[in-house]
């Protein structure tokens, strides 16, 4: 033990020495919860402005003065379409859909014939894409106050035409629903640790051995057993540091949040905050030791760069399975890393219970991962001695 701690100490000196390194980590990762946040909520007030604006945007509403009375009666505000409005809508320049109403709108009305009414969107625009269903739903009022009148005339009531009355009722909590906005939270997370642990991982191994320092080194009376562990610890220690930075990051991220409806939904405290350490942890330490193990039989610093870059396009893919995979979660999801931490971090942004069976499991698998990765780093450094 007494050389690990020697190891560990040297290479956390080592890792710390190279300060623009780590400050660009540890900034990251203490900046990330805020912009993520930041960004997210950006967009969500921006819709919500949208919708708050009360405006629709008609081209032709002089040949409708029905509708025109239909809407301001709903406190809309009518705007004229600008004449290329379909060429503005598809480059994006136009944030609102544009309604178009045929020349013979009131004369169709009059006979009691069906004139159609365009709603023209592009699914390539965002933002006026979001303003589709709400114009959609306006237009339908128009459609079912017109409908009523002309069965009252006829001396028919319309409730005739309404034979159930259906009305949604949502069982999502408020927690759940903000999910649907902050769910790639887990993801930045889990990059940030991986990154976070890459640098530290590939210099005590591959760089230490395009450097010539490695060989020393094993010549020294601590054991190898003790080598690895010490130079594990430091790289876990790095990795684990950025997971609790990232976790308490969003504790401060929520002060910048612009979105009253997002500000009310997101609940992430003090319990949520533990509960995303006690998930990474062991990931980081895992992915420590998974590193090292690729970047210990690279001889150059380049060379094992390029063989973690398999680890990063994995780590960044599996928790896209799930947003995927309509069928929800899997139980096999908590038995594959970095998979089961996505899927227990949106438990708890969800605001679901993080069961011990469940972190248990992916304890576990961390543990008996870190340690087949450890000998096998053990095992390629009694090669190098051998040589």
């Amino acid at each position: 033990m007494t050389g690990a701690w020697t190891v560990f100490r040297k290479e956390l000196v080592d890792a710390l020495r190279d300060r623009r390194t780590l400050m660009t980590v540890l900034l990251s990762a203490v900046a990330m919860g805020p912009l993520v946040l930041m960004l997210i909520s950006t967009l969500v007030a921006r819709v919500e402005k949208q919708a708050e604006a009360r405006e629709v945007v008609v081209q032709g509403i002089a040949q409708a003065p029905t509708l025109r009375n239909y809407l301001e009666r709903q406190t809309y505000t009518v705007r004229e379409a600008p004449a290329d409005y379909e060429q503005q809508l598809a480059q994006s320049r136009l944030g609102d859909p544009v309604v178009v109403v045929p020349k013979d709108f009131e004369a169709d009305l009059r006979r009691g014939e069906v004139p159609t009414v365009e709603v023209v969107s592009s699914s390539s625009n965002q933002r006026a894409d979001s303003g589709q269903q709400r114009i959609l739903n306006l237009l339908q009022g128009f459609n079912r106050e017109q409908a009523a009148l002309r069965l009252l005339v006829r001396g028919v009531s319309p409730a005739l035409l309404q034979a159930v009355d259906v009305q949604p009722r949502d069982l999502g909590s408020p927690a759940a629903r903000a999910m649907r906005l902050t769910g790639m939270l887990p993801f930045f997370v889990l990059m940030a640790v991986l990154y976070g642990a890459l640098n530290a991982a590939l210099d005590t191994t591959a760089g230490e051995r395009e450097r010539g320092s490695l060989e020393p080194l094993l010549t020294t009376p601590a054991t190898r057993a003790g080598l690895v562990v010490g130079k594990w610890g430091a790289v876990a220690a790095v990795a684990m540091l950025i997971a609790l930075l990232s976790s308490l990051s969003f504790l401060s991220g929520q002060w910048l949040l612009r979105s009253e409806t997002l500000a009310a939904n997101f609940q992430y405290g003090w319990p949520e905050a533990l509960s995303f350490m006690a998930v990474l942890l062991p990931l980081a330490a895992s992915l420590s030791a998974l590193l090292m193990a690729i970047a210990i039989r690279c001889k150059t610093f380049k060379e094992a760069q390029a063989g973690a870059s398999v680890l990063l396009l994995g780590v960044s893919l599996l928790p896209m399975m799930s947003m995927i995979d309509q069928g929800g979660e899997r139980p096999w999801h908590l038995w594959v890393p970095a998979l089961a931490q996505s899927t227990l971090m949106n438990r708890v942004l969800r605001g679901d219970v993080l069961g011990w069976g469940d972190w248990l499991i992916t304890a576990v698998i961390g543990a008996a991962l870190t340690a087949a990765c450890l000998a096998y780093v053990a095992r390629q450094l009694a090669k190098v001695v051998a040589r």
